[in-house]
């Protein structure tokens, strides 16, 4: 059995931006059979790990496939069903 990939949103509280990614990557989770998580990065920084919030905190959301950044802003949708196709 193969890992799943995984797709982590990076948020934070407030933004409605990311909860409208969130919302859609959680119907494409369903479809496409990937996990899915989500990091609010001032939470992450407030619990003593910063560097989320200083290498993208200024660009949220930020999606990353399997710890690599894949998109920002918005979900590169074509892009991410062809790299979870591989």
């Amino acid at each position: 059995m193969t890992e799943r990939p995984k797709v982590e949103l990076l948020t934070r509280a407030g933004c409605t931006i990311c909860a409208r990614a969130y919302a859609r990557l959680a119907e494409l989770a369903g479809e496409l059979d990937f996990e899915l998580a989500a990091t609010d990065v001032d939470a992450a920084a407030a619990a003593g790990d910063p560097g989320l919030r200083a290498e993208f905190g200024d660009r949220l959301p930020v999606i990353l496939l399997d710890g690599r950044e894949h998109s920002y802003w918005e979900i590169d949708e074509p892009r991410l069903r062809a790299d979870l196709a591989r």
